[in-house]
């Protein structure tokens, strides 16, 4: 609800595509940043605790923006102000949750050792499901119900999940990763050249499915005269998709191995982006962005499907954390583009991220075919 709904409370506050494209960068800006801390953070006071205090805090964030949106007339500059701190606020506080959540199931990936992936199906299974009713929700709440009604269920939804993980217990991870850091994370990166070529792929690919999302919102309701339910429709529809894609790479891992189905995804995704930049009608891009992101999905797999096999556990929340950083770089540069570009010029800039994404998905692949990988799992 946060990623997808918040630009597109910035675009009915403000009315501006620039900013919104400048809220999408400023969600993203500091969830790079927390990943100097949050590490240490979570090292420090344990998963748990971390996890409660994160959901706690962005549930107070966005009741006080509700509150100030009450009080102040639409259009004003603080306003403006508040829905721009609001989007930075949640960015961060987004990632301490998030990183607090991945370390655990890190941990249960190694735990399952030969069966990881199916580990981690489950996992993005629960993400996708989130992502299903996140962007539809906030896009009828805020066509519906207005900015009140969507911070409203927003932080709703923040306390509940602060609720449910006080139920657990506050479990840190080993000593030994307080430790790491960035460095030690790209050491151990640059040691294994199949999941550095995997992650530069993806790097590649990510920026094109961060100018999709950063300019959607902008395309639907501005360029399409559609609604802001309909632009939450788009991705509600993706993570249906992504879902499916999910649980069919898990049995097709079994079946085949993680290298061919890592490439038939990766074929969809860049196949499916070049059809999305020739788009010109909104069913158009609910199919196509639909495609893309169930070729996204089978990639995730892979992707930690190998991240939980390969990094060494001593180094393992170092390493996560450099890759989720790279693999997250290419949103904020993303929304400062779609800021700076006029709506008339966005289409050239999702056709040009298309053919990016080809030649970086073409390339780790190719690369990844002479490299030992994993053996195929035993059914």
């Amino acid at each position: 609800m946060a990623t997808y709904g918040i630009p597109l409370l910035v675009l009915a506050a403000t009315g501006s595509a620039a900013l919104t494209g400048l809220a999408f960068a400023l969600e993203w800006i500091p969830r790079m940043a927390a990943f100097t801390v949050v590490g240490t953070v979570v090292d420090r006071h344990g998963t748990a605790r971390v996890f409660r205090a994160a959901c706690l805090a962005r549930a107070l964030a966005v009741l006080a923006a509700a509150g100030v949106l009450t009080a102040l007339d639409a259009g004003s500059p603080a306003v403006t102000v508040t829905v721009m701190l609001l989007a930075a606020s949640t960015g961060i506080l987004t990632e301490f949750s998030y990183v607090a959540a991945e370390t655990v199931g890190g941990a249960a990936s190694r735990s399952a050792g030969a069966q990881a992936h199916r580990v981690q199906a489950v996992l993005l299974g629960i993400d996708q499901t989130a992502m299903l009713a996140g962007p539809l929700v906030a896009g009828l709440l805020l066509e519906h119900g207005g900015p009140i009604a969507m911070l409203g269920t927003l932080a709703a939804f923040s306390l509940l999940a602060a609720a449910l993980g006080s139920r657990e217990r506050n479990t840190p991870p080993s000593a030994a990763l307080a430790k790491g850091g960035l460095r030690t994370g790209w050491a151990t990166l640059r040691s294994l050249p199949a999941l550095a070529w995997l992650v530069g792929g993806l790097v590649v690919s990510n920026t094109a499915i961060a100018v999709l999302q950063a300019a959607m919102p902008v395309i639907v309701i501005t360029e399409l005269r559609r609604s802001s339910a309909d632009a939450g429709l788009i991705w509600s529809a993706a993570a249906v998709a992504s879902l499916l894609a999910i649980t069919a790479a898990r049995r097709a891992i079994d079946r085949w191995g993680l290298w061919p189905v890592g490439a038939a995804a990766a074929v969809l995704a860049a196949g499916a982006t070049l059809a999305v930049s020739q788009a010109d009608a909104y069913h158009s891009y609910l199919l196509l962005i639909a495609v893309l992101m169930a070729g996204e999905g089978g990639l995730t797999v892979v992707l930690r499907t190998l991240r939980s096999h390969l990094i060494p556990a001593d180094v393992f929340g170092s390493t996560l954390s450099l890759t989720i950083l790279l693999l997250l770089l290419p949103f904020p540069v993303a929304g400062l583009l779609v800021a700076a570009l006029p709506p008339s010029q966005l289409g050239h800039a999702v056709t040009a991220a298309a053919l990016l994404q080809a030649a970086g998905l073409a390339t780790a692949f190719i690369r990844l075919r002479t490299l030992p990988v994993l053996p195929t799992p035993a059914p």
